[in-house]
């Protein structure tokens, strides 16, 4: 009887976001450059997730490729992720109406509103990204749909709050819409605390990027289970006249070399040898494909290995349903250790 009862609990907790995703489980696949492509997508949302496309730099041809791929390995929904810096970004939007995508997340900054709008017209849902309880409230009253908010803990591009500040922040204010939190969750336990508080469900990432289905080589794999949390770092900036856009990744060879490379670059910046243009563009461009080296190629040395800090809690490769399952039944533990606890206090008060 208790087995049902934690299990109806956790459904009412995550109803908002099962209903509003179309799927079982209230977890998304967090959008990772090169990881996040149609196998992976595929076996999340086949799994009971929802797995999201990321498009990156993708021309509209390639990511109509990348739909049908994904649409042909699943019957189950899932959704793309947007750059809205991207130059061609209402043709990517158009791209996912065509093939009827029902969810649209638009992500790397403030969305247009024109950008939301057309989304919502073609009748897709628009999911933002909020950093902050005013950005909230703008995005919901552009029409986002839902948001997601993602904590400094996460892999990749990051902002400079915490995942916890930022759901007590926001949770309570923002009820209009489903709010989806993500950085730093590894754990079916985490992923409870923050549907207590009154998340509509979260977002993943790190955690499957050792799943079974992840095309990523298996040396970045291996880099990522043999680190710890500490070893996943933001990027340093040395010179605020020369910014740096924080990105955390796993340390390694070249992370130091970014900062021989910054050194460099703003001595010669210093003596007169190059104007700030060109030293910042140099320093922009260190990183430029080495995502896709490290990803793909495998060259772990060299390559940005990006990922967040619940890396130290990916111990093994496993199959995606896998990991989807062992994060419930982890949330289900904690319910019905939860309702243990209470029997026995109530018995003690008898």
């Amino acid at each position: 009887m208790a087995g049902k009862s934690v299990q109806e609990r956790l459904d009412r907790l995550w109803r908002r976001g099962r209903e509003f995703l179309g799927c079982d489980y209230a977890v998304l696949g967090g959008a990772m450059t090169w990881v996040s492509e149609r196998n992976l997508v595929s076996a999340i949302s086949n799994g009971g997730g929802f797995g999201i496309i990321a498009s990156g730099s993708m021309s509209p041809d390639q990511l109509s490729e990348e739909i049908a791929g994904t649409a042909a390995l699943t019957d189950r929904p899932f959704g793309v992720n947007l750059i809205t810096m991207h130059p061609q970004l209402t043709e990517l939007i158009d791209v996912c109406l065509d093939h009827r995508v029902g969810h649209i997340f638009l992500a790397g900054g403030l969305p247009p509103g024109t950008a939301i709008a057309r989304v919502r017209q073609g009748d897709a849902k628009a999911i933002c990204f909020a950093s902050a309880v005013v950005v909230a409230k703008k995005l919901v009253r552009s029409g986002a749909d839902a948001l997601v908010i993602e904590g400094m803990e996460a892999g990749g591009h990051i902002g400079p709050v915490s995942t916890s500040v930022l759901a007590q922040e926001i949770l309570p204010v923002i009820r209009d819409v489903p709010i989806f939190v993500a950085g730093g969750i590894g754990r079916g336990e985490a992923i409870l605390g923050y549907l207590e508080m009154g998340a509509a469900g979260c977002q993943l990432g790190t955690r499957f990027v050792c799943a079974f289905e992840s095309i990523a080589h298996p040396r970045f794999k291996q880099a990522f289970l043999r680190a710890s949390a500490r070893d996943a770092v933001p990027s340093v900036q040395l010179d605020p006249r020369f910014p740096v856009i924080p990105v955390r990744a796993i340390a390694n060879a070249a992370t130091q070399r970014f900062l021989d490379t910054q050194r460099s670059v703003i001595e010669r910046f210093n003596r007169g040898e190059i104007d700030q243009k060109a030293a910042q563009l140099e320093i922009e461009h260190f990183w430029a494909g080495a995502l896709r080296r490290a990803v793909i190629d495998g060259d772990v040395d060299n390559g940005s290995l990006m990922a967040g800090q619940s890396v130290g809690m990916v111990t093994e490769e496993q199959s995606t349903a896998a990991i989807l399952r062992e994060l419930v039944d982890q949330a289900l533990a904690a319910l019905a250790a939860r309702e243990d606890a209470e029997r026995e206090r109530a018995g003690a008060a008898e």
